[in-house]
């Protein structure tokens, strides 16, 4: 069994954001819902993701949304880690030049 995988991001995006594009992200697995924890089991592994509100990040008159990220794998081995990581981060990922 491999240890749990925790981190922590802070991300500019409010919850609705967030839970439109959750199911994409997690390749639409079921997942629960309870408050600000989103969460998944199967097997011999899940993951489990909490936000935390943060206070707005505010640039003249442009106001973003916050929240602190926390997530936390577990019974993944390292390259089934990193892919998790690598997809949520894919769709979560903003545009840019």
């Amino acid at each position: 069994m491999t240890a749990p995988f925790d981190f922590s991001w802070d991300m500019s995006i409010s919850r609705i954001e967030f839970e439109r594009s959750l199911p994409d992200a997690v390749d639409n697995v079921a997942y629960t819902v309870q408050g600000a924890v989103f969460a998944h089991e199967a097997d011999d592994r899940g993951w489990r993701i909490e936000l935390e509100p943060l206070p707005d990040r505010v640039i003249a008159l442009l106001r973003l949304p916050r929240h602190r990220v926390n997530f936390s794998l577990r019974g993944y081995d390292d390259a089934a880690c990193a892919a998790w990581v690598d997809r949520f981060r894919r769709y979560f990922q903003r545009g840019g030049g």
